[in-house]
C-alpha cells in the first residue's frame, strides 16, 4: 500500500474558489484503494460552511515556531466518500471571510501552510511516501522538506510531486521580505532556487526541489517550456523536462451526469439525446427570457470574464456572432469592461442575448444541456474543465487549439465526419468567427452531420478514472 498525501489551498466541497478545489475534491476518489491510501490537507478556513466544520473531528495541536512567533496549529479529520480529510487550523491565518485576500498576507499565510504540514505529519499518525503539492501555495512544502525536516529520520525519504494548475500565480514578492517570513536562510534565494527576476518566488521553490512536475495537459507541459506560455519559468522547466509531464485533468461523471442531473428540465443520455435536449434547450430559453425558437443556434458560455479566456476575441466580432439565427447565453463574472459589454448586448438584443453577470452551478448545468455549442477560445488554458461538461452534455465545444483544450477536442473533420467539436488555431479573431460560422453552418445544413459529432462526444471517457491510473503510474514510478 502506497501513502499518498494532497496538500492544497482548497478543496470540493468544503471550499472553491476554482477549478483547483473540483480536482482535489475529484481525484482521490478515483485511485484504487487497494494500492493506494490517498488523504488530502487543507487549511481549516473560518469561511468553511459550519455543515462542515461541525463534522470535524479534533485530533491534536501543537504550536510551531513561525515568522517570529510560536503560532498554534490545531489539527481535525474527517472522512467523506471514503476520503481521508485533514484540516489545519490556525484562526490567525485562515480566519478571514475568504480564502484568499492581498498578496502579502498570502504568500505569509501559506508559508504558514507549507511549514505545518510537514510539522502536523508525525502527529497524524500517516506518513506518506509521497506529498503532492498543488500549486504555488504549496510550493514551500518540497524547500522546507529539504531544509530543516532532513535532520528528522521520519521525514528521509519522502518523495515529492509539484503540479502546476495555472503558471501565470507563481506567490512572489521581494527577497527580504520572503526570507523574513519564511525563515529561509539566504542559501535558498539565489537564481539557481526561489529567487526570480529579483523576487522571492514561492511556485519556484515547488519546481526546482520536487521529484517530479506535473500539469494538467501533456500541451500544457509543451507549451511552458517556450517563452510565450512560461511566464519567466520556461528555462527552468526546459532543464527539469525530463522530470515534466502532464496528465490531463478529469471531472467527476457522477456530478455531471445529464441521465441524473437534477437541476436540467429533462434528463439524458446517448441514446435519449435528440428527443430530451430539445426539451432543455426550450426550457433554457424560457428561463432565460430568449425567443424559444428551436432552430436558433444557441451558443453557450459559461467562464471568467478575462482576456486569458479569449473575451477579447469576442470583443472584436461580437456582433457578427450574434447574427439573427443565433442566440448567445453568458454566465460567469470578471473583468468590469467584459462584464458590461455583455450587459449591453443584451439590452440591444433581447430575445438573442442573455447576460447573467454572476455564478450559480445549477444554471451552469442547465447551460451545458441546453445549448448546442459551446464557445471556449482561450489564449492559454492549462486544461479547461467547461469543454469536458460540454462534451459530457452534448453540447459541442469551439476552442482554440491550446493546452487542455487541443488534448480533449477533436476537430469536425468534414470529409470522414470524425471529431466531437471545432477548433481553431491562431489567436485571432477572425479566425474563431469563421469556426462559429462553420459550426452553425453544420449544425442548420447537415443534421445527420452534426448529430454524429454530438454521439461521438458523449462517447468520451474524461472521467477521473483515467486520468488517476497515469498519476498511479507517476507515483510506482518515483517509489520503484
Amino acid at each position: 500500500m502506497k501513502n499518498i498525501l494532497f496538500a492544497a489551498s482548497e478543496c470540493v466541497p468544503f471550499i472553491k474558489t476554482g477549478g483547483l478545489a473540483d480536482v482535489i475534491g475529484s481525484l482521490p476518489k478515483a485511485f484504487d484503494k487497494t494500492r493506494y491510501d490517498v488523504r488530502v490537507i487543507i487549511p481549516k478556513y473560518l469561511c468553511i460552511p459550519e455543515s462542515f466544520r461541525s463534522e470535524m473531528k479534533y485530533v491534536t495541536h501543537f504550536y510551531m515556531d513561525f515568522c517570529w512567533k510560536s503560532q498554534y496549529v490545531g489539527i481535525l479529520e474527517l472522512e467523506r466518500e471514503g476520503v481521508h480529510y485533514y484540516f489545519l487550523d490556525s484562526e490567525y491565518y485562515f480566519g478571514g471571510a475568504w480564502p484568499y485576500s492581498n498578496m502579502l498576507e498570502d504568500i505569509e499565510k501559506f508559508s504558514f501552510f507549507s511549514r505545518a504540514v510537514l510539522s502536523a505529519l508525525p502527529l497524524i499518525g500517516f506518513r506518506p511516501d509521497v506529498i503532492h503539492c498543488h500549486d504555488w501555495q504549496t510550493g514551500l512544502i518540497p524547500v522546507y522538506l529539504n531544509d530543516s525536516f532532513q535532520g528528522d529520520a521520519f521525514f528521509r525519504g519522502i518523495k515529492t510531486v509539484f503540479t502546476i494548475h495555472n503558471l501565470k500565480f507563481q506567490g512572489t514578492w521581494d527577497v527580504e521580505t520572503m526570507k523574513n517570513i519564511t525563515g529561509l536562510s539566504d542559501y535558498y534565494f539565489t537564481s539557481d532556487k526561489l529567487e526570480a527576476y529579483r523576487n522571492g518566488n514561492m511556485l519556484k521553490g515547488g519546481l526546482v526541489y520536487s521529484d517530479r512536475i506535473t500539469t494538467v495537459s501533456q500541451t500544457y507541459a509543451q507549451e511552458i517550456r517556450t517563452p510565450f506560455y512560461g511566464e519567466g519559468m520556461d528555462g527552468l522547466l526546459r532543464a527539469r523536462e525530463g522530470q515534466l509531464s502532464g496528465i490531463v485533468n478529469g471531472i467527476d461523471y457522477s456530478f455531471y451526469d445529464p441521465s441524473h442531473d437534477k437541476d436540467i428540465a429533462a434528463a439524458y443520455d446517448a441514446e435519449t439525446v435528440f428527443e430530451k435536449k430539445p426539451v432543455n434547450k426550450a426550457a433554457l430559453q424560457r428561463e432565460l427570457g430568449l425567443t424559444e425558437d428551436p432552430d436558433a443556434f444557441l451558443i453557450g458560455v459559461v467562464s471568467r470574464l478575462t482576456d486569458q479566456k479569449g473575451f477579447d476575441l469576442i470583443q472584436c466580432v461580437l456582433h457578427e456572432i450574434c447574427e439573427d439565427d443565433v442566440q448567445l447565453a453568458v454566465l460567469g463574472t470578471g473583468e468590469w469592461r467584459y462584464e458590461q459589454m455583455f450587459r449591453d448586448l443584451a439590452a440591444e438584443k433581447p430575445g438573442r442575448v442573455s447576460a447573467n453577470i454572476f455564478y450559480s452551478e445549477a444554471l451552469s448545468h442547465r447551460i451545458y444541456a441546453g445549448c448546442d455549442a459551446f464557445l471556449m477560445p482561450s489564449l492559454f488554458e492549462p486544461c479547461g474543465l467547461s469543454q469536458l461538461m460540454s462534451l459530457r452534455y452534448g453540447t459541442l465545444p469551439i476552442v482554440r487549439e491550446t493546452g487542455g483544450l487541443r488534448d480533449t477536442v477533436e476537430p469536425y473533420n468534414r470529409f470522414t465526419g470524425i471529431g466531437t467539436g471545432f477548433s481553431f488555431t491562431n489567436y485571432n479573431a477572425h479566425d474563431m468567427l469563421h469556426v462559429i460560422r462553420m459550426a452553425k453552418e453544420v449544425y442548420r445544413d447537415d443534421r445527420k452531420a452534426w448529430d454524429k459529432l454530438v454521439r461521438q462526444a458523449m462517447k468520451q471517457d474524461f472521467s477521473w478514472k483515467n486520468s488517476a491510473v497515469q498519476y498511479e503510474q507517476l507515483y510506482a514510478d518515483l517509489l520503484d
